[in-house]
C-alpha cells in the first residue's frame, strides 16, 4: 500500500473513531435528558399517588384514585395502575381503559427486585413504566403503576441515531475523498523525487533537478536535500570523468612520447647490430673509420634519447607524486640568495638568447616559507622554457613587490602564443601551436612548475603575446625583513 493510501487509511480511522464517540456522546446526552425529564415527573406523580391513599385494616386495605388526580394526570399524558395484592383487584385511569390497556402486574415477592423504571411494550406502544410498592407493616399490600407514552421521545432518538450515523459516514467519505487528494498533493513532489532518482538510475543525465515552488516543509527541506545531493553528485560526476579523460589522455601522450625516444634507441641498436655482425645488408666495405664514426653517433642519439626519457619520467614521477598528495617539506627561505644562484647556474644552461639579469632589490629582505630545491627547480622550469622558445633576443629575469606579495618575473622576446592558448599551457603534455614538432620538450614542465606555486600558496600570471614573446610572474607571499630564527 502506498504512503499517500496508508495516511488516508490513517486520518479516515482516527476520524471515524473520534466521530464514533462524539456521536456516541452526543446521543448519550440526548437520550438522558430526554428520559430523565419523563422519570423525574414519573416518580413525582407516583409519589403523590402513594400520599393520597388512605388506608387501614378496618377499611378493608382498598386503594383507589383520586378522580381530580386521576383527570389531571390524563391531562398530562400519564397512565395509572393501581393493584391491591390483598383484594386482587385493580383500578385503572379512563384513558388506559379508552385503549384497552394494561400493565402486566408481577408477583408480590418479586415486587422489590422489579420496582423503579423500565420500558415495555404493549400493542405496539412504547412506554416508560415506574412501579412503586406499597406497603404496610413492612408488608407490600399494593402497586402503583403510573407510565408515559415515549412514542414521540423514542422516534426522536432514532432521528438523531439516523442523523448521526448518516451525517458520520457522509462525513468520514468526504474527509476521506478530501485526504485523499490532500494526501495525493502532499506526496507528489516525493512523486518526482522517484522519478528524478528513476531518470539518473536508468540515464546518465545528472543534470536533472526537481522543480518544488512550494513551502519550505519537510518535503521542500527533502526536496532541496536532493537536488543538492544531486549537484554534488553531477560535480562529482564531472570531476571524475575530467580526472579519467585527463588520465587517458595522460597515459596516451606519455606514451607517444616514450615511443619516440625508444624507437630512435631500438633503431640505433639494430644498426650497431647489424653492422657489428656483418650480418647479410650491412655494408661490406666500410671502413675501420667509417665504422668508428657510424657507431659513435648511434650511441650518440642513444645517449640523447635515454636522458630525455630519463627527463620524462623523472617529470612523470613529480607529477605522480603530486597527484598522491604529497606535501613539500618547508623552511624559512630567503628569496634574494635563492635567486642570484638560479641566476648564476642559469648562464650555462643552452641558449641562443642573452641572458640579462633586471633589478632585483624588491627581494631584498624577503622570506617564504617553503622549499629552496623545489623553488628552484620551478624557476628553472621558466628560464629553460623561455630560453627553448627564444631563438634570438634576450630572456630577462628581475624581481617587483605589490603588498605581502612578491613576484619574479621572467620575460623573452621569443615566438609567444595566442592568448587562446593560455588557459591550457599548464595542462600535461600541452604544448602551443607554433611549437609542435619544433621545439622538443615533453610538455610537463609547467604542470610541475604549477604544482610547486600552488604547494607555495603562490600563483602565477601570464602575459603573451604571438610573435612577440611571454612573461611569466611567479607571486610568492613573503615576509620582509624578518629576523632570522
Amino acid at each position: 500500500m502506498s504512503i499517500r493510501w496508508r495516511l488516508t487509511a490513517w486520518y479516515s480511522g482516527i476520524l471515524a473513531v473520534t466521530l464514533i464517540l462524539f456521536s456516541g456522546m452526543i446521543y448519550g446526552i440526548a437520550r438522558y435528558y430526554t428520559y430523565e425529564e419523563v422519570k423525574t415527573r414519573l416518580q413525582e406523580q407516583a409519589v403523590r399517588i402513594k400520599n393520597t391513599q388512605s388506608f387501614s385494616i378496618s377499611q378493608g386495605l382498598d386503594l383507589y384514585l383520586d378522580p381530580l388526580q386521576a383527570q389531571r394526570l390524563e391531562d398530562a399524558q400519564l397512565y395509572v395502575q393501581i393493584h391491591n395484592f390483598t383484594s386482587g383487584s385493580t383500578r385503572y385511569s379512563q384513558n388506559l381503559l379508552d385503549r384497552g390497556l394494561q400493565f402486566p402486574v408481577p408477583d408480590p415477592d418479586k415486587v422489590d427486585k422489579i420496582s423503579g423504571f423500565q420500558t415495555i411494550q404493549i400493542k405496539n406502544y412504547s412506554f416508560l413504566l415506574y412501579q412503586l410498592p406499597v406497603s404496610l407493616n413492612n408488608q407490600v399490600i399494593g402497586l402503583v403503576q403510573l407510565a408515559a407514552y415515549t412514542g414521540a421521545e423514542d422516534r426522536l432518538m432514532e432521528r438523531m441515531k439516523s442523523l448521526l450515523l448518516t451525517g458520520s459516514l457522509f462525513t468520514i467519505l468526504v474527509a476521506s475523498t478530501f485526504g485523499l487528494f490532500l494526501a495525493r498533493k502532499s506526496i507528489a513532489p516525493i512523486g518526482k523525487v522517484i522519478e528524478a532518482a528513476n531518470g539518473i538510475q536508468t540515464g546518465n543525465d545528472l543534470s536533472v533537478r526537481i522543480d518544488y515552488d512550494g513551502p519550505n516543509d519537510e518535503i521542500g527541506q527533502l526536496i532541496g536535500t536532493v537536488n543538492n545531493m544531486l549537484a554534488r553528485t553531477e560535480s562529482f560526476y564531472t570531476e571524475l570523468d575530467e580526472a579519467y579523460s585527463a588520465q587517458r589522455r595522460f597515459v596516451s601522450d606519455a606514451s607517444h612520447e616514450l615511443r619516440t625516444p625508444l624507437t630512435t634507441i631500438r633503431g640505433n641498436v639494430d644498426l650497431l647490430k647489424k653492422v657489428w655482425s656483418g650480418d647479410e645488408g650491412a655494408n661490406p666495405k666500410m671502413g675501420e673509420e667509417e665504422l668508428r664514426n657510424l657507431s659513435l653517433e648511434a650511441i650518440s642519439d642513444i645517449s640523447d634519447e635515454s636522458r630525455r626519457m630519463s627527463r620524462l619520467v623523472s617529470d612523470m614521477l613529480s607529477l605522480a607524486r603530486a597527484d598522491m598528495g604529497q606535501t613539500i617539506a618547508k623552511e624559512t627561505v630567503p628569496l634574494a640568495p635563492l635567486v642570484e644562484e638560479v641566476i648564476r647556474r642559469a648562464q650555462f644552461l643552452p641558449r641562443e638568447a642573452t641572458w640579462v639579469q633586471g633589478d632585483l632589490r624588491a627581494l631584498e629582505g624577503a622570506t617564504v616559507n617553503g622549499s629552496k630545491d623545489y623553488l628552484q627547480q620551478m624557476l628553472f622550469i621558466f628560464i629553460e622554457n623561455a630560453f627553448k622558445y627564444t631563438p634570438r633576443g634576450s630572456v630577462t629575469i628581475d624581481a617587483v613587490r605589490a603588498g605581502s606579495q612578491t613576484g619574479i618575473r621572467i620575460s623573452d622576446t621569443g615566438i609567444g602564443m595566442d592568448k587562446s592558448e593560455v588557459p591550457h599551457i599548464f595542462e600535461r603534455f600541452y604544448r602551443a601551436d607554433p611549437s609542435r614538432g619544433v621545439t622538443p620538450g615533453t610538455g610537463l614542465g609547467l604542470s610541475i612548475a604549477k604544482w610547486i606555486i600552488d604547494e607555495h600558496g603562490g600563483s602565477v600570471e601570464v602575459m603573451t603575446k604571438l610573435g612577440e614573446g611571454t612573461t611569466f610572474v611567479i607571486w610568492l607571499p613573503a615576509v620582509f625583513n624578518a629576523l632570522p630564527e
